[in-house]
């Protein structure tokens, strides 16, 4: 399996989608190679960064709720990770603010458009999610409040699902089943960063990692055991699926019965930003290092789930 950390001879780079009212900004960016040296793809939905004005005009307090709502610099921790082991990576360029990719259509707060729900859209009860003010479209921050100045218009919702998130989701969807075809198998590591949790009880150090399964239902056991071990054997703090557990993007996009596994990873911005937590700080190398080595762990579990499939495959 390769895993050398050089530029395989035939990768490449595609955008995708279109943030509205940046001029042609793609909405997200998508490396792999087509050989697909490992069964690995790292997604990373929450560190966009491209704010168009229009949007920016619309905001309360643009500088706090962008801090808020970015998975600061998870694109870049993401970016090292693959330099290191020819994962395949999705980044979104389209910011949190715009529209969250790790929430269904469906948990949206109409209340936040003019005229409520536009025709065409499901008239449905507004989620658990929405009504704590993070639905599809952010609306309220705990210490800030109200994110935005006026209601949206109905068709800044529909272009943000049309152009930034269904041709993301589409991506990611199509880059597992290829993943799976060459491998038998294929994984979604669902990147995300999290503010310094508190601490779970007396002694208990910190965590710096939280690993996501939806309570074992969007991966396989030995996929999650290993990627605990790897992590204690880095002399990390870990946590399970408390108190990220996954979103919509596992619930969507696992199916371990079919052979397409997820996990969601939330890094402490902590351990690899500065004390303000907003540029990459002296931790930066080392949490890479931890993830990289994770990724080629569990690589390895991937690529023989896979063989073990077509095996049985094989007898049937």
């Amino acid at each position: 399996m390769a895993a050398s950390g050089r530029e395989p001879d035939d990768s490449r780079s595609v955008s995708g989608g279109t943030i509205p009212g940046s001029g042609g900004v793609p909405a997200f960016t998508l490396s792999r190679s087509d050989a697909s040296p490992i069964p690995v793809l790292i997604a990373v939905p929450h560190a966009g960064r491209h704010y168009p004005q229009a949007l920016v005009d619309r905001m309360r307090s643009p500088r706090l709720s962008a801090m808020k709502l970015e998975d600061r610099y998870a694109d870049k921790l993401a970016e090292a990770v693959v330099r290191e082991t020819d994962a395949a990576l999705l980044i979104a360029h389209a910011p949190r603010a715009m529209i969250d990719l790790n929430r269904a259509v469906e948990d949206m707060d109409w209340d936040m458009v003019r005229n409520g729900t536009p025709s065409g859209f499901p008239r449905m009860r507004i989620g658990r999610r929405a009504r704590s003010g993070l639905g599809l479209v952010p609306r309220r921050l705990p210490e800030i409040g109200e994110v935005w100045n006026a209601r949206m218009e109905p068709e800044d919702v529909e272009a943000r699902i049309d152009s930034v998130y269904q041709p993301y989701h589409d991506a990611l969807a199509e880059t597992l089943r290829d993943l799976r075809e060459r491998w038998g198998a294929a994984l979604l590591i669902d990147l995300h960063s999290m503010p310094p949790l508190g601490r779970r009880g007396t002694g208990d150090p910190v965590p710096d990692f939280v690993i996501g399964d939806r309570f074992g239902a969007s991966c396989a056991g030995s996929l999650c055991a290993a990627a605990f071990d790897h992590i204690a054997w880095s002399g990390r703090a870990v946590s399970h699926n408390r108190p990220y557990a996954g979103g919509h993007v596992l619930e969507r996009h696992a199916a371990p019965s079919k052979g397409l596994h997820a996990i969601q990873l939330e890094v402490c911005r902590g351990a690899y930003l500065d004390e303000r937590l907003d540029e990459p700080g002296a931790g930066f190398d080392g949490i890479v290092d931890v993830i990289g080595g994770l990724v080629r762990r569990l690589a390895e579990e991937v690529a023989t789930l896979g063989r073990g499939a077509g095996l049985a495959l094989a007898a049937e």
